[in-house]
């Protein structure tokens, strides 16, 4: 893959700038150049940079992690990532197994962290902030497709596993939830870790899943009767059609409380029903299930 220098520094945390220094005063990085003479970096170019970052975010001085063979930083790498618990050493760790397609680091990264803080922290500390990370350069073509599928797959797997593990206890006043992906919509890790977040609550949902015609959701609707309906757009509907789709939720589910996000959603200039409710982030779901659960 090539990178550009701001996508080494959305990935590593480390300002283009700084990158730039460093490059100069102790010829750490060495840039390729493209037939029309445009700078650009290598997967291995990003794997040194990631390393360097949390060496450095750990102390150790620019000056020294420069005189170190390949082999030494990555044993401290590893040393580091197996003793510390700290979040960006783990956020580092998993952008490492993601650029390498290395799932046994990326099981041992995983384990050791649910282990130590338990599945919700992870997610939330861990995993989420790492695929904020490379969301953006995924949608921009920085990542390459494979990688990103290759480990959100991996990610999928834990959520499904950790779902069916769950205690089938239901609150007293447990609510039903629906929650879907419109069609054509395949980004399913939010709903799933949604799923996860809404039935450790002890509600009860319908896990309806990816690119659902919104003509079965009706459907479904009507079957379920839920008190809830969560629907999470991240690249489907466009922006030209979104403000049309919300329009046919309201119309179609006018009595139920409808809970919105996605890219798709959030943040945009859109005018929603007084019974829509754009969850921003998780902490937003958080709080509107523990709110619930204390009968507000």
């Amino acid at each position: 893959m090539a990178y550009s220098i701001k996508d080494l520094e959305h990935l590593s945390g480390i300002k283009a700038h700084t990158l730039r220094i460093w490059e100069q005063r102790y010829d750490i990085l060495k840039p390729k150049r493209t037939d029309t003479n445009i700078r650009y970096y290598d997967d291995h170019d990003l794997k040194l940079i990631l390393n360097i970052s949390m060496l450095n975010d750990n102390g150790y001085k620019i000056s020294k992690i420069a005189e170190m063979t390949p082999g030494e930083m990555h044993k401290e790498v590893v040393s580091l990532t197996e003793s510390t618990y700290k979040y960006p050493e783990q956020i580092q760790a998993l952008t490492l197994s993601m650029i390498d397609l290395d799932e046994d680091r990326f099981e041992k990264v995983i384990s050791t962290n649910i282990l130590h803080f338990g599945f919700e922290k992870t997610m939330l500390n861990i995993v989420f902030p790492f695929l904020n990370r490379i969301g953006f350069l995924w949608q921009t073509g920085s990542i390459n497709p494979a990688q990103e599928h290759f480990i959100t797959f991996l990610i999928r797997q834990k959520l499904i596993v950790a779902i069916d593990g769950l205690v089938n206890h239901k609150h007293e006043n447990a609510k039903r939830f629906m929650l879907y992906l419109p069609q054509g919509e395949m980004h399913e890790t939010s709903l799933l870790f949604s799923n996860f977040l809404i039935r450790s609550r002890k509600h009860k949902v319908i896990y309806l899943g990816q690119s659902l015609p919104f003509e079965d959701v009706k459907v479904a609707h009507g079957i379920y009767a839920p008190d809830y309906v969560l629907c999470v757009a991240t690249t489907s509907p466009g922006q030209s059609e979104i403000q049309q789709y919300l329009d046919m939720m309201a119309t179609a589910l006018p009595e139920t409380q409808i809970l919105l996000s996605g890219y798709q959603i959030v943040a945009q200039d859109l005018d929603l029903a007084p019974n829509m409710h754009v969850i921003t982030n998780i902490d937003d779901l958080i709080n509107l299930l523990e709110g619930i659960n204390l009968g507000k």
